[in-house]
């Protein structure tokens, strides 16, 4: 199952990347392997995905002890500030940066650490209540103070889009996330680049895609329904 599934997958980013003169090695999937079991992503695995996205820190750290060590996670899910010690030397990359708290939570335990830790800026661009992240006004205010960080490095934006039954009306949101990524990469500003855009999941890949998302994270359409 998980084998068709990731040719459906890549067949669908070609004919996106085609779409919107991009090329197809420009575009990572994450495989969302929450809740799935170590089996399911072992077979992900020899499948060729190295990289896979976790929601809560505890079952990413155990995940990351029982399968392979060439294994690249990812933090997709909000990071609580008192977990960010035990996740940041663990992860590749924490797409969950929702808060100016737990950024400079973050700055500091990596300072602690001896280490540097890339993580992207996660943006509300709908406005709903129910998601975390910062809206794109609050970035825009925010990105001097971001750019003192010497331990965080800021490296792109994410956002979650809203559920909607019909992919298209996402379009507008992932446009305006990547236009928000030009605006701040062109301020050139120290310690943020914009060279990563993590947008997408099952229900609208495509157009994530097709408007510059290089992280798409998907679970449903790659393990199946929960």
């Amino acid at each position: 199952m998980i084998s068709n599934n990731l040719k459906t997958i890549n067949e669908n980013i070609e004919k996106a990347c085609e779409k919107s003169g991009r090329k197809k090695e420009d575009v990572k999937l994450i495989a969302v392997s929450k809740t799935k079991p170590v089996d399911m992503i072992n077979e992900a695995y020899e499948l060729g995905i190295r990289d896979f996205g976790e929601n809560k820190v505890k079952e990413l750290l155990t995940k990351k002890e029982q399968l392979p060590d060439d294994i690249c996670w990812h933090m997709i899910g909000h990071l609580q500030t008192n977990k960010v010690r035990s996740v940041i030397k663990a992860v590749k990359l924490i797409h969950s940066v929702d808060s100016l708290r737990l950024a400079d939570t973050i700055d500091i335990e990596a300072r602690k650490a001896g280490i540097t830790v890339d993580g992207l800026l996660e943006v509300n661009v709908a406005g709903e209540e129910s998601k975390f992240g910062f809206s794109p006004s609050e970035i825009a205010e925010l990105l001097d103070r971001f750019s003192l960080y010497r331990f965080l490095r800021i490296k792109g934006l994410m956002t979650v889009a809203p559920f909607v039954h019909n992919p298209e009306d996402n379009r507008e949101i992932f446009n305006k996330l990547r236009n928000l990524s030009v605006d701040i990469m062109n301020k050139k500003l120290d310690n943020i680049s914009m060279n990563f855009l993590s947008m997408g999941m099952t229900g609208d890949y495509s157009i994530a895609v097709e408007e510059g998302a290089n992280f798409i994270r998907i679970g449903t359409g790659l393990f199946g329904a929960r």
